[in-house]
This record gives structure tokens, sequence and C-alpha cells, in this order.
């Protein structure tokens, strides 16, 4: 995931002290609380305090609007009666409730044939981002001189169509979230400047220009015409492929895929870094500010209750092991507040991202290889390609293929462990 002047998919447009006053994020619908309620009972005190404190809201984060009790958790909805929702839990695991839910874990889906491990296993692949003619828009691309552009949209979308094909041969059914270079909401910027002029108010500009003169505007989010345009691909563009996903794939496990990058300065002019890692992202983390929002409270539960992180936990940490076999990229490690260590590979980290929150569905969103490493722009630079080129000093596959290849060893390793072999 590249850095803009907004980096990070995940964080809140808000500062802190309007977040406060902010009911709801941006886009948001309004929650139903209501929806909890095949929760009650389904989880103890333990298993919730653990999740919460360790997992979700780390560092107490969660203390403003969830208050624990012996035998129930309150939670702070909006200023408007109820302004609490009572979430009971089990008294001892035994005991406790089943809830229904719309995906299934790789334990409970049976026997599968040995040479189709993921027979009836319903995935999602979401190729990150857009690409087309929106990369610059939404600053995922950049190009040396006359050379191939790196776009993560385009490149994302390519390895998901590589990897297609190679999940539905190990009997699973795969849906792509994307398919073209185009947007999936049917929103674009024009439309949602009412809703950036008051995204804008909020953050106390409440008289800001319409439009920006140039994409090299020092702070060029002040404008209508910039917020517009991350309200378009950062959270519309997300919001309706959510929609998609929990309402029409309804998978059991949605691989987010994505190309990483450290700051590279001027698309025309990128600045090259030596470094070049992989990390595998699991929902978790959220912070006292993103908490403040009652969508995002009640996002975080709907993931916490539904157990999801157990699932995302243990398909990820295949995943990650897989991918670090083929492509032998080392970990990165964060060293901000937004995100914590899980595991024990090294690569995984819980963090709040937009789409491994708003999705119904155990989520591993990948983040390998630097685009802006030489390296990798040297493989990008050589497109796709059958067997193995010469590059860096080493015989390698297509970094699409490489990519395709690693995810689809990780999944088909992952159900084959869980599922016994008929």
């Amino acid at each position: 995931m590249s850095l803009g002047h907004l980096a990070g998919a995940g964080i809140c447009l808000l500062g802190p002290a309007l977040a406060s006053a902010q009911k709801l994020s941006p886009l948001a619908p309004q929650p139903n609380w209501a929806e909890l309620e095949q929760y009650q009972e389904t989880m103890t005190r333990e298993e919730f305090v653990h999740l919460l404190n360790d997992v979700f809201a780390p560092g107490g984060a969660a203390k403003e609007v969830i208050e624990v009790q012996m035998v129930a958790a309150v939670v702070k909805t909006s200023g408007t009666a109820p302004a609490s929702y009572t979430l009971r839990f089990a008294e001892k695991p035994e005991v406790a409730k089943s809830a229904a839910r719309p995906w299934r874990g790789a334990k409970e889906m049976g026997s599968a044939p040995a040479d189709k491990p993921l027979a009836g296993v319903r995935i999602a692949l979401d190729p990150g981002h857009i690409g087309g003619k929106w990369a610059r828009m939404e600053e995922r691309s950049f190009q040396v001189a006359e050379s191939r552009p790196v776009a993560e949209g385009e490149m994302t979308l390519r390895v998901a169509k590589l990897l297609q094909p190679r999940l539905e041969a190990l009997g699973a059914e795969v849906r792509l979230v994307r398919s073209a270079e185009e947007p999936v909401t049917p929103k674009r910027p024009d439309d949602l400047r009412p809703e950036a002029r008051a995204e804008l108010a909020r953050m106390g500009n409440a008289h800001p220009p319409e439009n920006y003169r140039s994409a090299n505007d020092p702070l060029p989010s002040r404008s209508v015409q910039a917020m517009s345009e991350i309200l378009f691909y950062r959270t519309s563009e997300i919001r309706y492929r959510a929609k998609l996903v929990n309402e029409e794939i309804r998978p059991d496990l949605t691989l987010c895929l994505h190309f990483n990058a450290e700051p590279w300065g001027e698309p025309g002019k990128p600045e090259f870094v030596p470094r070049n890692h992989f990390h595998v992202l699991l929902n978790g983390c959220y912070s006292r500010d993103e908490l403040r929002h009652e969508d995002v409270r009640f996002d975080m539960l709907m993931k916490l209750l539904s157990r999801s992180f157990d699932e995302e936990l243990s398909a990820g940490t295949v995943v990650a092991e897989a991918f670090a076999r083929e492509t032998k990229l080392p970990p990165y490690s964060y060293t901000t507040a937004n995100a914590v260590a899980v595991g024990d590979t090294g690569y995984l980290w819980a963090r709040n991202l937009l789409a491994n929150r708003v999705y119904r569905t155990p989520v591993v969103f990948l983040e390998p290889f630097v685009m802006n490493s030489e390296l990798v722009w040297e493989r990008v630079q050589a497109g796709d390609y059958e067997g193995e080129i010469l590059l860096g000093g080493e015989r390698r596959k297509s970094i699409f293929r490489e990519y395709a290849d690693a995810v689809a060893d990780g999944v088909k390793e992952y159900y084959a462990r869980a599922r016994p072999a008929k």
C-alpha cells in the first residue's frame, strides 16, 4: 500500500477532538444494534476480555465506550435513547449458545478429496485499489521516465486472475470482488461533494476552496475536490465492495491482495529504497479515537463476537509461512501504535482497516513486496511470463506468478491440514 497525502486506508479522517463529537465515520450507515442479539450468551466474559484487550482494543482503547461488568458488557451506542446496548456473557464455555454466521471455518467443513482440499470452500479475491485511469488519483502509481508504470490496482488484478484458476483447480468456488480496472462503487467524486463539504466542516474547515490547482498543492485535502476524491476511492469504493462480499458472494474467506510501498516522493521521479518485505494484516488494534464512532464500535463487536479472528489467525499463519518460503521476504515490523503483532510467525499484525472491518467474513489482507524497491521495480518492468528469467542475480518467476503461487500454496495447505481427506 503506497503512501499519499493521507496515508493508511484505515485511518480516521477526523482529528481526535472532532472525532469525539462525530457520531458516524464518513459514509457509514447507522448501525442496527439489534443484529448483536444473535450473540447474546455466546461468549464467556474471559474470552470477551481477552479478545477486546489483547487483539481488538489493546491499551484500554475501548474503556470510554465499553464497560465490562461481571455478567455483561454495556456498550455506548449514541446520544439518543437507548444510549447503550447490553451484551450478556455466557456463564461457562459449556453452556455458551451458538450463533449463526454466513461463513464456515475450515474445521467445520468436514472431509474433502485429497486432491481437492478446497472442495466447497467459497473464496472472495479482492484485488486492492482500482488502477487504470484512477491510479494517479488514488496515489497508487509511479513511473520512471518512459518505463512501464508501477500501478498497484493493475498489479493486484493481474495476481487475482492468476490465482483464481489455481484455487478453482483445488475445488474452491472463487469470485473476484473487482474484475476490471474500474470502480465497484457507482459513485464518482462529484457525487460526493456534499459529503466532502460536510466532512471538511467537521474538520474545522467551514469555507474550503472548491478545487485544488494541481496534485502537488500543499495540503490538497483542504479542498472539496480532494476530499470528494478521498471519499470516492478510500471509502465509497470499499463500502460497495463490502456490500458485494456480504450480500452476494458470502465467502468463507476473503483474500485482500495488495502490494506494499514506502514513501516514493514525486510519482514521476520516484525514490527507490533498499528494503523489501512482507506482512499480513488481520482485523484488530482499534484506537480510542476510532472507537468514538458508533459504526466503528458496532463493526468491531461484529468481528469480535463472530470469532472471525480465530479463523483469520489460523489461515493467515499458514498463508504467511507459505509466502515466506516462496518469496524469502523478511517480515515487516510496525513501529507505530496503529498495529499490534499477533501469532508467532513475525509476519502477522492486527490493524483496523475499513476492508477487514466491514467485510463480514474472515479476511487475510496481504501486503508483500515494496513496489519502490529497485528489484521489485525491475520485476514489474519484466511483466508476466512463464518459467524463470535472470533478475537481480537470480533466476526468478514473474512477480505476479510468484505471488499467486505462494497464496495458492498457503490456502491449499491450510485447508488440507484442517479437513480430513476422504
